[in-house]
């Protein structure tokens, strides 16, 4: 079993950076396909990016293709994003999640464990 801890979200202006952390437990971690996910009020939670377990091979969605980025720290347990230039179109509660067996890993429903989530503020 994994449990997820994010943080690093907060309250910006537009064009301004944060770097969310996501700390996982479990010795396990580096066997897991990590992913972001983030959902605006009133809007289905969506897949941002993901990294996968071994190679550290990431995929990113085209909405902040350039402006975010996902990475991995196996021995320290954690995954992070890095968000660059935000838009308030980007402000929502982002939430880590991990899988180990996925068809797409681009659906929450193919996620096992979730983290609670932290906000993200941007305003223009």
């Amino acid at each position: 079993q994994v449990q997820l801890v994010e943080s690093g979200g907060g309250s910006v202006q537009a064009g301004d950076s944060l770097r969310l952390s996501c700390a996982a437990s479990g010795r396990t971690f580096s066997t897991y396909y990590m992913g972001w996910f983030r959902q605006a009020p009133g809007k289905e939670r969506e897949f941002v990016a993901g990294i996968t377990s071994s190679t550290g091979s990431t995929y990113v969605v085209d909405s902040v293709k350039g402006r975010f980025t996902i990475s991995r720290d196996n021995a320290k347990t954690t995954v992070y994003l890095q968000l660059n230039s935000l838009k308030p179109e980007d402000t929502a509660v982002y939430y880590c999640a991990a899988t180990r067996n996925a068809i797409t890993y681009r659906l929450a429903r193919e996620y096992d464990y979730w983290g609670q989530g932290t906000q993200v503020t941007v305003s223009p």
